[in-house]
């Protein structure tokens, strides 16, 4: 019975050693990744060291065998502890002197050889004898003065890793503890285990703590893969990272979301921990639907983002700037997400003010004019016509004076409103001045525009204006100037519209004149009756 359970023991250590040396190599194919990683691939290694001289010392014949394991497990198991602690101050982000972090390998160095030559001081063990009562052969221990110098450093050591991580543990992002609480419990599970075995309450004396560091060593191993942990370290931030008021993600060198702050939730409400390990546009997809939509950089990630929540849009500038080790070797980087909403809106009225007119929304006569230049330099190219419309509301005196000033506003907004659902997108539309407009129309033959303009001359009156004074009729007089590119500049074709338009009112109002030299070089302007 002793032996069948014997036989399961070592198949269970064979498989925590398995499980080691993954983890090892593990960590060697993520090195880059991991800050510290040459602590945790060396921690990993002395494990598997520790674990598989184990079993082989379980599997001996001989006490001369088992004297050389126990030899070769004191070269996992005596450096362990430091190693392990030193991941734990890399991990928290604190630094140790180099000196000082040699000299922590002062006492697994001199254990290494005490055990190696034990037999001619004692020292370590004062006597190791096989048991009488076992069906294969098991040693049983009397420890020695140095065997207590050793036992109460690893303890030190795993004590006092734990107790910095549980310092940590309010400082610590809630998305987190999971991870942090794995790290604990690698510390304290081996430390308890070896005080239940020095107390000889195991089953058949047996020494638990290989077996313990399988589960310890799948917990790492669950850990880094679910939440990527040591990639950056997340519980280092000081007070300073949630009191920002520029949100920040943090991100590894796989641009997968490590953490971030409260002004990063504050400013995109749909981030959400669960997030957390999510490649940067694997996390905006979930999101909003998109990838991430500024482009990488050689410098890095910048530019402008707009960003819509329910029924309210702000307007973040995006910044990256790398995170660099204790070494100087990037880790990751910090996306800065600064709120320019309030900015970005008074730039937006600065050019609303600038180029379009403040009651109607159309261009104002400046930008008209800007803008008809670059068109014309568009068709001069193209060798396309271009055509303009003047057009100027009949008696708009008479709406301010009967009526006041609120409905000749409402007049003017009225007729651009009927008048630009009927204009074609790429058309230029402005205000040229008081009851004046100007149309625009790139690719139309002075006959095009002249239909055009009769179905806005049309569209007035058969929409009237409702008032407080009851229904009010608008009508308008236009002025059309036909040119291809080989003829008119913007200057003259004005000339020629504004001319068209005074000939149009001149001969009763609500018609459209017309002056196109293309099609009639020496032809004076003509009203065409409605």
């Amino acid at each position: 019975m002793i032996e069948s359970r014997i036989t399961v023991y070592i198949t269970l250590v064979a498989i925590s050693g398995v499980l080691s040396i993954f983890l090892c190599l593990y960590s060697v194919y993520k090195r880059k990744d991991i800050p510290g990683s040459p602590y945790l691939i060396l921690l990993t290694a002395l494990q598997a060291v520790y674990i598989f001289a184990f079993a082989f010392e379980l599997a001996s014949d001989t006490l001369q065998e088992i004297k050389r394991w126990v030899v070769v497990e004191y070269i996992g198991i005596g450096f362990a502890p430091v190693l392990g602690l030193l991941l734990v101050i890399r991990y928290i982000a604190a630094a140790l002197p180099r000196l000082l972090t040699y000299s922590m390998f002062a006492i697994p160095v001199i254990t290494l050889i005490m055990t190696a030559t034990n037999d001619w001081h004692h020292l370590f063990y004062k006597h190791i004898y096989l048991r009488d009562d076992t069906p294969t052969p098991m040693a049983d221990v009397v420890i020695g003065q140095w065997y207590i110098v050793q036992g109460s450093y690893t303890f030190g050591c795993l004590l006092a890793g734990g107790l910095l991580l549980i310092w940590q543990w309010r400082k610590t992002n809630r998305a987190y503890r999971l991870q942090l609480f794995t790290l604990i419990s690698g510390q304290f599970v081996p430390m308890i285990a070896s005080f239940l075995y020095l107390m000889g309450v195991t089953p058949d004396g047996m020494d638990p703590v290989p077996f313990v560091l399988c589960i310890t060593s799948s917990m790492y191993i669950w850990a880094m893969m679910s939440t990527h942990m040591l990639r950056i370290s997340p519980i280092a931030k000081e007070s300073l990272f949630e009191s920002m008021a520029e949100g920040v993600l943090v991100l590894d060198l796989s641009e997968k979301l490590i953490d971030y702050n409260g002004a990063a939730q504050r400013m995109l409400p749909q981030l959400k921990a669960s997030m957390i390990g999510d490649t940067l546009d694997t996390v905006w997809e979930k999101m909003c639907g998109n990838s991430f939509p500024i482009a990488r950089e050689a410098s890095g990630i910048q530019g402008h983002m707009k960003w819509q929540f329910r029924h309210s849009s702000s307007d973040y500038e995006v910044r990256s700037s790398v995170i660099k080790g204790k070494r100087g070797d990037i880790v990751g980087s910090l996306l800065m997400l600064i709120d320019a909403t309030e900015r970005y809106r008074l730039q937006e009225q600065l050019k609303q003010q600038a180029y379009y007119d403040g009651l109607t929304g159309i261009y104002n006569r400046a930008q008209f004019i800007h803008r008809a230049r670059t068109m014309l330099e568009a068709t001069e190219a193209k060798r396309q016509p271009v055509s303009l419309i003047l057009f100027d509301i009949d008696y708009f005196k008479q709406f301010n004076d009967t009526y006041g000033h609120d409905t000749g506003d409402a007049v003017l907004i009225h007729t651009v409103t009927a008048c630009r659902s009927l204009l074609p997108e790429d058309a230029l539309f402005g205000r040229y001045g008081g009851e004046e407009f100007v149309v625009a129309l790139q690719g139309y033959t002075g006959k095009e525009a002249v239909q055009l303009a009769n179905r806005l001359r049309e569209a007035l009156p058969a929409a009237p204006l409702a008032s407080a004074h009851g229904p009010l009729t608008v009508t308008a007089s236009f002025g059309v100037a036909g040119a291809d590119h080989s003829q008119y500049n913007l200057e003259a074709m004005l000339r020629d519209a504004d001319e068209a338009l005074y000939e149009a009112k001149r001969s009763g109002r609500n018609t459209v004149g017309i002056v196109s030299r293309s099609l009639a070089p020496e032809s004076r302007p003509k009203p065409i009756p409605s």
